[in-house]
């Protein structure tokens, strides 16, 4: 019987699911090194009790204790999201009122996600940068598919009232 301690095994699920595991952490932390960490402390308790998780449950294992290790910290800090900043610093044919329009829509949509709920938010993105199902979201966070439904469409309203046109 296979388990999680083979290299080969231990190295699919790393490849499968690190960086999901990171973008799921990093749109609750709102920072990158904090997700890093949490990522691979998470793979690290995976490689030490490798002989109690089946390569079947290996994905929902990481994301437990990666979103524990979340919840771990954020009772100690608050939460803000910062984006990684998408503009590219050298256009040259953009006009000054254009790219003055842009970073004010990035700075209202940074200020109305930031404004949304933790689980609001982490669903919101998940979904629309990630791609994500909303069956593999209520996997991840352990809720059902109609409650992710719900968040997805109080994050919408929320953002279309903060934000014109989206």
């Amino acid at each position: 019987m296979s388990n999680v301690c083979e290299d080969h095994i231990f190295s699919q699920v790393f490849k499968d699911h690190s960086r999901t595991v990171f973008n799921y952490i990093f749109y609750k932390f709102g920072n990158e090194e904090k997700a890093h960490d949490a990522v691979q402390e998470a793979f690290v308790k995976l490689w030490q009790n490798c002989a109690k998780v089946s390569p079947e449950k290996a994905k929902s294992y990481v994301y437990t204790v990666a979103n524990n290790l979340y919840l771990n910290v954020i009772k100690a800090e608050k939460v803000r999201l910062r984006h990684a900043d998408s503009l590219v610093k050298d256009r040259t044919n953009e006009s000054p009122e254009f790219l003055m329009e842009e970073k004010e829509y990035k700075e209202k949509l940074d200020n109305a996600l930031d404004a949304l709920p933790e689980n609001q938010r982490t669903t919101f993105l998940l979904n629309r940068i990630d791609g994500k199902k909303y069956a593999e979201i209520a996997e991840m966070e352990g809720v059902s598919v109609k409650a992710i439904e719900k968040r997805m469409h109080l994050a919408l309203k929320s953002l279309r009232e903060h934000i014109d046109g989206i």
